[in-house]
């Protein structure tokens, strides 16, 4: 009787341990489990950073060469450097020349020899606005559009002054790095039309160049190495004797 008294015992005191350690191992499981990120849903890539790219400007004019701001306008930034590598610009016109105010370009339309459809073109796609903190000073590069925001497609400005109307109200995705003396010898150009802002003269964007900043720095860096004696000009060939 006693020993199965104490079987009974240690019976009961075996049943009860399995089963806190049953506890405890599931706690402890829960906690392991508590511990991994649950799973990621729906979470977009990371898209690739925009190259720090330059655009250089080559007019009838003269030269000037705009940087970007990819982080405020991205789609902007990419939308002009696609059509100025397709050649979109190359021939085009500055059709808009406000003194004191801007410089506008970039219409297709102003290939062709008709101008009262000049400032109506476009890529044939709009894009989104992207307007941002960044404001219109002079040497801005911004973008033109028709009454809705969303209706910008290639036409772009650049301010000769500072115009803070039209901050918040354009998307501004550039700058003039270099060259901004072209840019005002173009917006002192004589003008015709209703407005008027239509030059007398055709004021031409021969080619749009997309180029790495860091090989434009260098190209530059060279053009200033060249030394006084070979900028010199043989006096001989000067004179034609």
């Amino acid at each position: 009787m006693r020993t199965a008294r104490i079987l009974a015992c240690a019976a009961i005191v075996l049943l009860i341990a399995v089963f806190i350690s049953g506890v405890s191992f599931a706690q402890e499981g829960s906690k392991v489990q508590s511990k991994q990120p649950a799973p990621a849903k729906g979470k977009a890539a990371t898209p690739a950073a925009e190259p720090d790219e330059v655009a250089v400007m080559d007019t009838n004019y003269g030269t000037f060469v705009l940087e970007f701001f990819p982080k405020d306008a991205p789609n902007h930034v990419r939308n002009f450097k696609k059509l100025a590598r397709s050649g979109f610009y190359d021939g085009t016109r500055f059709h808009r020349v406000i003194k004191g105010f801007m410089i506008q370009g970039g219409d297709p339309l102003t290939k062709d020899t008709d101008p009262r459809n000049d400032g109506t073109g476009d890529p044939g796609y709009t894009i989104n606005a992207e307007f941002n903190s960044r404001p219109h000073l002079k040497g801005t590069l911004s973008m033109a559009r028709a009454a809705s925001p969303n209706s910008a497609g290639s036409q772009f400005f650049v301010c000769l002054d500072a115009k803070p109307f039209l901050d918040g109200q354009y998307t501004v995705f550039g700058q003039v790095l270099k060259g901004m003396g072209v840019v005002e010898k173009i917006g002192n150009v004589p003008v015709k039309g209703p407005e008027p802002s239509m030059p007398v003269e055709p004021v031409w964007l021969k080619k749009v160049t997309i180029m790495p900043r860091a090989d434009y720095v260098k190209a530059e860096k060279a053009k200033a190495q060249v030394t006084p004696a070979e900028k010199k000009t043989d006096p001989k060939t000067a004179t034609g004797k």
